[in-house]
């Protein structure tokens, strides 16, 4: 019973044996996998495309009447519709009402410092919104105090 790999028969299907990969081989295949996977990662949560995803995927029909998920959803509207130029975590929503009153009022603050611009912690209004949860619309009075227009919602 010998193991001797030249009576062995022949190997279907791949050749011959290639010698085995090096090191420095190795690591370069690995990185040409690694390096532009994390690019794409960066670029896709620096450019918002993953809270958009996220939102779509979750935010459907049953979510206008909740509150947390109307909240997320004007977070990633507003950041999108470019209505204020704060980082997402420094926007701050006040709904006036509770989940029962079908057309709640929004007040979307800004928060100033810790962590966020501006040296004095603060938060201070931006704008209003109003949703009318049948209808499943978005009005605001962003730029315009007091004159509602539509949002995609």
């Amino acid at each position: 019973m010998s193991t001797d790999n030249a009576n062995a028969g022949p190997r279907f299907g791949r050749g011959p044996r290639r010698p085995p990969r090096t090191l420095k081989q190795h690591l370069i295949r690995r990185l040409l996998i690694v390096v532009p996977a994390f690019l794409l990662m960066f670029v896709i949560v620096r450019s918002g495309l993953l809270d958009m995803s996220y939102d779509k995927i979750t935010f459907g029909k049953l979510s206008w009447f909740d509150n947390t998920a109307l909240v997320e959803h004007l977070r990633v509207r507003v950041i999108q519709d470019r209505l204020t130029d704060l980082p997402r975590n420094c926007i701050v929503f006040v709904v006036n009402g509770d989940a029962s009153v079908n057309n709640p009022e929004i007040e979307v603050l800004g928060r100033h410092g810790h962590g966020c611009p501006g040296a004095t912690p603060s938060a201070d209004r931006l704008f209003m919104v109003k949703v009318n949860r049948t209808e499943q619309s978005i009005t605001t009075d962003a730029g315009t105090p007091g004159v509602f227009r539509p949002i995609q919602p």
